[in-house]
Order: structure tokens, then C-alpha cells, then sequence
């Protein structure tokens, strides 16, 4: 069988495997069946012990990239133990602390909204300038976002305008780079996933299940797909594609005048039964 994606034999950087569910893992299971070399990134020490058996045989580093030098950091090791240059990086990181709910965007907290934007986008960036040295000429790297940028999903949160923020840093940086490199920069716009990190999403499941009704087949996306796609970015296969953002969502950007959800929206409600009241 032919080698058709050519990313045997390379080396590729994946952060953000949270465990058996998360994006990050069928990324690094998926680039590993092609032949390709995977190291992986996590949080802290604790997700390094917790994933001890998912990610047997792995080499494994730690990065919080909250905390400023994080990612130098981990470009130092990453060089130092003898992974580079890197083909291609995975950026599968966002956090946002919904501990109080939702709350109208206008009432979001300057520390929540600060906090959200350094770990889910500008990592991004510290991220591509510390790695520079150490990615091959040719690399390719590929953040996860959302591919509902162009509505303003109840069920996000403030969310929304900082995954705005990583699909635009990542055109910025493919813009950058070009100044020296053939690096490029590219999102996966993903449809709504079931993932652990998004199950303490609050009111997730609804829209969900909700979503499923938009795609044009009625099923949701599978995490797999999502892989399947970003290992496409990644290869040189996807060689033409620099500064764009390849969205997969079945279809459901393009369905919301979908004939069986506008009939049950106007279904009229049926009317309450009148109280009793004793004569």
C-alpha cells in the first residue's frame, strides 16, 4: 500500500492528550498507524502519571502553558532529547473556567476571560516562537477550533471571540513565518464533538444533540473524522493550504434552514389545560 499522506519515519509534536476521548489522543493514535514518530505534551505531572498506560512507549513532556516559559521550555527538551526538527506540531489546548456557570458576555470576568485567551490562543504563539529553531523548514502546524465562529453559541460561553482569537493568530503566524520558512499554519474548525472537556460544558449535551439534527447526514462528527482531517494539514499532501481553516462539522454550517428543524420550531405549542376552579 502506498504511503500516501509521507508522514512515516517523521517526528510530530501533539499537546493537549487529556486521555482516551480527547482530540489530541486520536491524533497521536492515527499519525502513529501511519509510521509516524509521536511525542506527546500534557499539562502537569499528574496527567503525565494518569496517562502512564495510554501513552506506553511515548515520549512524553510536560508543558503548562499558562505559566510564562512553559514553552521554551519544553522546546529546549524537546531539541535537547533529540526529536528535532519536528515535521509538524498539534496545538489540541483550550481551557475556560465555567465554575459559576454561564453569564451574559457582557458580565464575563476580566481574570476568567485574561486566563482563557493566554491558555487557548496566545499559546499558540509562544508556542510557534520558542519551537522556531527546532521545526523543519517545510513543518506544518495545525490548532483545533470551532466551526462556529460566524454565529454566538449560548452553549460556549466567552468562548467564542477567543477561539476567534486562535484562528486568527494562527493566519498572523502562518504571515510571519513566511518570511523565512515554508512553515505553515492551519485550523480544523470542528463541529461539536463528544469529548470529556466538552461534557462539563454546561448545557453541552443539548446542543449536542441539537447539532446532530443540522448535519446534513443527522449524525455528528466522530473524533476520528476530526484526526483524519488534521493529519491531512499536516502532511505535505496539504501543502496548498496555508492560513486557512478547514472546517468539518457534516455540513452543519450549512444547514440551519433544514426543513425538519424549521417544522418542529413553528410546530404550534399546545395549549395549557385551563385551571379548575370549584363552582
Amino acid at each position: 500500500m502506498s504511503d500516501f499522506l509521507q508522514v512515516s519515519g517523521k517526528t510530530f509534536l501533539v499537546m493537549g492528550v487529556a486521555n482516551k476521548k480527547s482530540v489530541a489522543w486520536f491524533i497521536a493514535k492515527s499519525l502513529e498507524e501511519q509510521g509516524a514518530r509521536v511525542v506527546c505534551s500534557v499539562r502537569s505531572e499528574a496527567r503525565k502519571k494518569s496517562l502512564e498506560t495510554l501513552l506506553a512507549g511515548k515520549p512524553i513532556f510536560i508543558c503548562d502553558v499558562e505559566q510564562e516559559g512553559a514553552c521554551e521550555k519544553l522546546a529546549a527538551e524537546v531539541a535537547a532529547a533529540g526529536f528535532a526538527p519536528l515535521q509538524g506540531v498539534v496545538h489540541s489546548i483550550a481551557f475556560a473556567n465555567y465554575s459559576e456557570g454561564f453569564k451574559p458576555f457582557h458580565g464575563t470576568k476580566r481574570k476568567d476571560f485574561l486566563q482563557a485567551t493566554a491558555i487557548s490562543a496566545f499559546s499558540l504563539v509562544e508556542l510557534a516562537n520558542a519551537l522556531k529553531p527546532h521545526l523543519a523548514r517545510n513543518a506544518s502546524v495545525v490548532t483545533i477550533g470551532i466551526s462556529s465562529l460566524q454565529v454566538t453559541p449560548d452553549n460556549y460561553g466567552y468562548m467564542g471571540p477567543i477561539k476567534a482569537a486562535l484562528e486568527s493568530s494562527s493566519r498572523f503566524l502562518a504571515k510571519s513565518f513566511s518570511a523565512d520558512s515554508d512553515v505553515r499554519f492551519n485550523v480544523i474548525g470542528a463541529g461539536p464533538l463528544k469529548t470529556s472537556a466538552s461534557a462539563g460544558i454546561p448545557g453541552y449535551l443539548e446542543s449536542y444533540l441539537y447539532a446532530e439534527k443540522l448535519t446534513f447526514r443527522k449524525r455528528n462528527l466522530d473524533t476520528q473524522e476530526v484526526a483524519n482531517a488534521t493529519l491531512f494539514l499536516l502532511s505535505e499532501r496539504s501543502s496548498g493550504l496555508n492560513g486557512t481553516t478547514l472546517v468539518v462539522d457534516a455540513g452543519l454550517g450549512s444547514n440551519f434552514f433544514d426543513k425538519d428543524i424549521i417544522r418542529l420550531a413553528m410546530r404550534p405549542e399546545t395549549p395549557k389545560a385551563k385551571a379548575q376552579t370549584p363552582k
